[in-house]
């Protein structure tokens, strides 16, 4: 196309109104002046551009692409290219020129267009295709868990479409439940699962349950068994449509009522029993207890109690708690273990407690602590408090025969005889926890007993 000569002025708007920033660069590649039409681009100090090589205003990876262009401006082809400049506030520029060439001196127009609109419009795109692509990852996850929910549902349930009652999907309980392995039942009526006797009542059913938004429940039979079941169905909205979540609930076998019938007695004995009663997991937490425990540290309800530590209602604490607890760990079980429990009024309750080791199903360790009050079994210790004053009559008899400094030393050797024995009889003659009740090392505790002639000449400690 073949243009008249055009004036200086009018070039200069046609400039204006084709790019955002025109540049003429001389022979050398030295920018010789500027024209910036938007004000976004001051920022980029584009006048201070005039006496640099117009190479050295864009950043390195560009500095390539402005040498190829110089070196291509003399061809006829309008050709635009990528050039990004580096901007004081830290994000490069995006440019897009074209170089023209002037006749007949050699210097080149540079023509550039602002392509940040551009490039904030590809931010865009990208980070939308990343949502999407989360979103999609996340669904696919929603999904598989869902998935794994149905399928390892020990209930049986059915999905059926509302409209034509029709089964699209059936979990494995449910196939185990039908005899269903194969899935035939997808995609039939939901009817035919069921005897010809109870498809009215299911029919009913799903009416209601769709009416009324609520989970309905009848009693239905199966096709081929011989018992009732429980049917409940709740209505759901997905997309444009409703579906049924149908539960089938087997009635429990004679058998089986039968063993849930001994274990709520069991459960009732435990509850009602005259003695105290405790669950504890391996670390003495709390998890159960009955009316009499309750009734003996003055507890009024078990939310009391239960999370509580064991160990913070002995007397001795810590000291009772380790020697049970290494025992059951030993030999799973106690019996006739004496101590001291302290209620919540602060007063010490004389019990003996005996105890076990349980496992559950999942391999979980607890322990069972049965707990007897022996407070009005006072009887025996006075008699032991009289033959212990027994026998401090008979040391003050010893006065006069013997100096007192002997005497103490026997009436020493004698409590600790009798204290010594009390903590190994406490304790299954476990030497650790005795020596810790007694507050003794094990050495010193070692050193005493071979004092006392408790131990034989060949045994070691």
């Amino acid at each position: 196309m073949k243009l008249p000569s055009i004036e200086a002025p009018t070039l200069a708007a046609l400039i204006g109104v084709t790019s955002d920033v025109a540049l003429i660069i001389g022979k050398d590649g030295v920018v010789q002046d500027v024209s910036v039409k938007k004000d976004d681009l001051a920022s980029l100090g584009c006048h201070n551009w005039i006496g640099q090589a117009w190479v050295d205003t864009v950043v390195q990876d560009s500095q390539g692409k402005v040498q190829e262009m110089l070196a291509a401006a003399a061809g006829a082809d309008l050709r635009w290219r990528h050039v990004n400049h580096p901007s004081p506030q830290g994000a490069d520029v995006p440019m897009q020129y074209a170089l023209v060439r002037l006749e007949p001196d050699g210097r080149v127009l540079a023509l550039g267009r602002d392509m940040e609109a551009l490039a904030a419009l590809q931010r865009r795109l990208v980070e939308t295709q990343q949502a999407m692509e989360r979103d999609y990852l996340r669904l696919r996850h929603i999904e598989t868990r869902y998935r794994i929910l149905f399928d390892t549902s020990i209930e049986a349930v059915m999905l059926v479409d509302s409209n034509t009652l029709r089964v699209t999907e059936v979990n494995l309980s449910a196939q185990a439940l039908l005899k269903d392995a194969t899935k035939r039942l997808v995609g039939r009526e939901v009817m035919e699962a069921f005897e010809p006797a109870s498809r009215e009542e299911v029919q009913a059913l799903m009416r209601m349950a769709y009416a009324t938004g609520r989970v309905e429940m009848r009693k239905a039979r199966f096709l081929g068994s011989v018992a009732d079941c429980t049917v409940t169905a709740t209505v759901f909205r997905q997309e444009n449509g409703a579906q049924f979540l149908v539960r089938l609930l087997p009635q429990d076998s004679p058998k089986e009522q039968g063993a849930q019938g001994v274990s709520a007695l069991l459960s009732q004995a435990m509850e009602r029993a005259p003695d105290g009663f405790v669950l504890t997991d391996r670390t003495g937490s709390i998890k159960a207890v009955n009316a009499e425990f309750m009734s003996i540290v003055g507890a009024t309800a078990g939310s009391q109690l239960n999370g509580q530590a064991l160990e913070q209602w002995f007397v001795r604490g810590g000291i009772d708690w380790g020697v049970l607890n290494t025992n059951l760990r030993q030999q799973t079980a106690v019996k006739d273990f004496a101590t001291n429990l302290l209620g919540f009024t602060g007063s010490a309750v004389a019990v003996e407690i005996a105890a076990l080791t349980l496992q559950s199903p999942e391999s979980e360790v607890f322990y069972a602590f049965y707990v007897r009050d022996v407070t009005r079994r006072q009887l025996p210790e006075v008699r032991e408090t009289s033959g212990m004053s027994d026998s401090v009559a008979q040391l003050a008899r010893l006065v006069g025969r013997l100096p007192m400094k002997d005497i103490v030393g026997e009436t020493v050797d004698m409590i600790e005889r009798m204290c010594i024995k009390s903590a190994l009889d406490l304790t299954h003659n476990n030497r650790a926890s005795a020596a810790e009740m007694l507050g003794l090392s094990r050495q010193s505790l070692y050193v005493k007993l071979r004092r006392h002639g408790m131990v034989s000449e060949g045994e070691t400690d």
